[in-house]
């Protein structure tokens, strides 16, 4: 098993990363409760600096400072609206975790936690999508690259990390 990439329940904002990707709407300032919760512990100064970025499009990621998070900086990932997976939404999600791994990398980030992006509050993409195109992009990443040396998927509930550690355990020998 590869031990690159790692599952974990619970807090996102408790992960022993240098990096943390929180999901985002397209406007980096709202989202669901994980946004919120990365908000609230990060301070203010965070949706300041989400509100300078200016919108972030489905599919695409930004970087800000974690301000007062213990992290060297964050990534904020704008899942795509579900529209049923035929309007490029899988291909989006993969560019969310694809380009959230190269800025990482760039940064020089050695660790890096992930939620479950997309498969939060409505419209969700359905886990079963969702958590297959997170494993396995992540996987191929790390097979082509030395940074992040880690990646931790922390999923918010049992039902999350059962459906992402079945795929782990599927697509790994």
């Amino acid at each position: 098993m590869d031990t690159r990439l790692t599952l974990q329940l619970g807090d996102l904002t408790a992960a022993k990363v240098d990096a943390i990707v929180n999901s985002s709407r397209e406007n980096l300032t709202e989202g669901g409760p994980l946004h919120h919760a990365v908000h609230a512990a990060a301070g203010p100064g965070l949706a300041a600096e989400c509100e300078n970025l200016g919108p972030c499009a489905g599919g695409d990621v930004r970087v800000t400072g974690a301000h007062r998070l213990p992290f060297r900086f964050l990534i904020h990932a704008v899942a795509p609206t579900w529209m049923g997976g035929g309007h490029g939404e899988p291909e989006a999600l993969a560019r969310c975790y694809r380009k959230s791994l190269e800025l990482a990398k760039a940064r020089g980030a050695r660790s890096l936690a992930f939620p479950s992006l997309g498969s939060g509050p409505q419209p969700q993409i359905p886990l079963e999508v969702a958590a297959p195109i997170a494993v396995r992009t992540i996987l191929d990443f790390l097979d082509r690259n030395e940074l992040p040396e880690r990646v931790v998927l922390v999923c918010y509930d049992v039902t999350t990390y059962q459906m992402h550690q079945k795929v782990l355990r599927e697509t790994l020998p």
